[in-house]
């Protein structure tokens, strides 16, 4: 088998992997409705259970950069330690009767996906040190499909016990260790170091377009997570305004269309594009798209299912096809020996972002309802065109 043969075997069983134990994420979200009859959740507390994550998610990769674990261990194996006890610590919810408790565990879950995602895009990168943009899009599709998959669990198991969800889903963290271990091969080539240092942050911060590019990101992540989180509560409203009748495993499978299915095709289609016309300009039109999408969405509110399905599925497209150029434009522009300090203050800043809109959003929505609420999170892509578009100069330059 050829190294390029080699090279599209790694990324069909990392990106596999990455489906797998990415259910994780949004296990317990999903089942919200049972944890909050369970747990006595309050509107605060509800939102935490989900913004629990990404602030364990933070915790993660800043150690992990500190330390430089993923430097000094073997990336294979801290995956598939990482999916392992990630597993465990979601199955843990089945057992766990109070919030603080489960919201704590919701924390952990986060903590060990920091030695997932971002080990993945290293292994990547060893296996695609060059042009490795298409394969950086099907992998961040990989995660968008896994983040959603727990959504499509429920049109199966609507009638069965919640419980099932996150047995489903540490079961499929398990089988994502397996495969990273025993399917995936060390890459040919060594990744970049990725060793965080609060000294070189100084550097980061003076460097213009490295910059600019962040605050592309910022914009971008103030949307994605929260679109993520409050958009299937968001479908379920008003299918019911709709129609009383309306199944419930009818709204989960619109999220999963929504958010996983065409955001994969956003993901797979934003690459092909950047290669095309260039990395600001595809996250341009994408931020455009989403902010567009999230302010006429509540126009749908309680209106024919088919048109919100359409509009959620559109915005899906837009909100996700640009994740991975934001990145990109870091590696471009920082120099190399504060580009690992570039990459992790950008990915830490942009989900504590994503914490804010998570919370805010059921605030919001108390006072204003479902059909305005979503325009508040254009903000975060406005703001992000504009960086952009600066950024654009120093692309061309």
């Amino acid at each position: 088998m050829t190294v390029k043969q080699n090279r599209w075997r790694a990324l069909f069983w990392i990106a596999l992997s990455q489906l797998f134990a990415l259910s994780l994420w949004f296990s317990a979200s999903v089942i919200l409705p049972e944890l909050r009859e369970i747990w006595n959740l309050t509107g605060f507390t509800e939102a935490l259970v989900t913004s629990s994550v990404p602030l364990g998610f933070i915790v993660g990769a800043l150690v992990s950069s500190l330390f430089g674990i993923a430097d000094r261990f073997n990336a294979r194996r801290t995956f598939a330690i990482s999916a392992v006890v990630g597993a465990i610590i979601n199955c843990l919810i089945l057992v766990t009767n109070t919030a603080i408790v489960g919201i704590l565990l919701r924390f952990l879950t986060g903590v060990t996906l920091a030695g997932v995602y971002p080990i993945a895009v290293k292994i990547l990168a060893g296996w695609f040190p060059k042009n490795r943009g298409l394969a950086i899009g099907i992998l961040i599709a990989a995660l968008t499909l896994g983040s959603a998959l727990p959504h499509f669990m429920i049109v199966f198991v609507s009638s069965v016990r919640w419980e099932f969800i996150l047995i489903v889903s540490s079961s499929l963290a398990f089988f994502a260790s397996v495969i990273m271990y025993w399917f995936v091969n060390d890459p040919p080539t060594a990744s970049k170091k990725t060793v965080f240092s609060f000294k070189l942050l100084k550097k980061v911060i003076q460097n213009k377009p490295v910059m600019l590019a962040n605050y592309g990101y910022f914009g971008h992540m103030w949307e994605l997570y929260a679109m993520w989180t409050w958009l299937p509560a968001f479908l379920t409203a008003s299918f019911i305004v709709f129609s009383p009748e309306t199944a419930p495993w009818l709204s989960a499978l619109a999220a999963f269309l929504a958010i996983g299915v065409s955001g994969a095709i956003g993901c797979v289609a934003g690459g092909y594009i950047a290669d095309k016309i260039g990395r600001a300009r595809l996250t341009i039109l994408a931020l455009a798209g989403s902010s567009l999408c999230a302010i006429i969405i509540g126009f749908t509110f309680g209106k024919a299912i088919w048109l919100t399905l359409i509009i959620a599925m559109v915005w899906g497209v837009f909100v996700i096809a640009d994740s991975a150029q934001f990145s990109a434009a870091v590696s471009d522009f920082a120099e190399v020996d504060y580009v690992g300090t570039a990459l992790t203050f950008q990915m830490c800043i942009g989900f504590a972002i994503t914490i804010i809109t998570i919370q805010t959003i059921p605030i919001i929505q108390s006072f204003i309802g479902w059909e305005w609420v979503f325009a508040f999170l254009s903000i975060g892509p406005i703001l992000g065109i504009i960086s952009m578009e600066k950024l654009r100069g120093f692309e061309k330059s």
